[in-house]
């Protein structure tokens, strides 16, 4: 008896390769919307699966674009990733072509924001191991090149300029079904906050919180949510 639940335990088990299983509440909701293949622009890649919200697709047959500014990582996750498409870039919020990069001690920290750099400094755990000058390019831009329609999937987890980023997104343009987010302030005091004002920003341009893992929150565009849900109805 124990061996057949354990058998069928392992059958039904999900793997998750992000942070709090963000990719499979993604999963959920795509597979809600009748998105069996989505593609996906993957801001702030940092690796090929280590905490990834797009890995899980991609090892589905997926494919997408991983944007990554650390060079280093970049690297690893162009190996890894061969059918994505993989730039080692960072994401503009104005006109400025390039942009100083701290790589700090901890990588997944690593940012554009010189005020984020430098508080991490200030805990003691952290340092600026380098500063490179890495490109930029927009969201738009990076969208206009490497997709022939709007992402269904945007993951966004830029250290300290999340709602910057969000915030150029041209969402007449380009709507994506979904969005995964991180909305949470890192601190190693336990003081760190919910960015509320991005979540606002989120509702106002009508997507609603589908789910939230703390650290990130998910974001489903309302329109395609009640078409599909319109379409559940008129299905005999």
């Amino acid at each position: 008896m124990l061996e057949k639940f354990v058998k069928r335990l392992r059958r039904d088990a999900r793997i998750s390769y992000a942070q709090c299983g963000e990719d499979l509440i993604v999963d959920f909701a795509l597979r809600e919307l009748s998105i069996a293949k989505p593609s996906y622009l993957d801001l702030g890649a940092h690796h090929p699966s280590y905490l990834s919200n797009t890995y899980l697709f991609y090892e589905r047959g997926c494919h997408g674009v991983c944007v990554e500014p650390d060079p280093t990582l970049h690297s690893y996750i162009e190996r890894v990733r061969k059918r994505d498409v993989c730039l080692n870039v960072g994401v503009g919020v104005s006109d400025a072509v390039s942009a100083n990069f701290y790589v700090m001690t901890t990588k997944t920290l690593n940012t554009f924001s010189k005020r984020e750099a430098e508080r991490y400094e200030s805990y003691g755990t952290q340092k600026i191991e380098t500063i490179l000058q890495i490109p930029l390019l927009r969201v738009e831009q990076l969208i206009e090149k490497n997709f022939t329609k709007t992402p269904c999937f945007v993951s966004l987890d830029i250290e300290g300029l999340d709602f910057e980023i969000i915030k150029t997104f041209n969402f007449s343009r380009h709507r994506p079904e979904i969005f995964c987010i991180e909305t949470i302030t890192y601190t190693e005091d336990g003081t760190e906050e919910k960015v509320e004002e991005l979540i606002e920003f989120m509702k106002a341009r009508d997507y609603f919180v589908y789910a939230d893992t703390y650290i990130n929150t998910i974001f489903v565009d309302r329109a395609a949510w009640r078409q599909r849900a319109a379409a559940q109805k008129s299905a005999p």
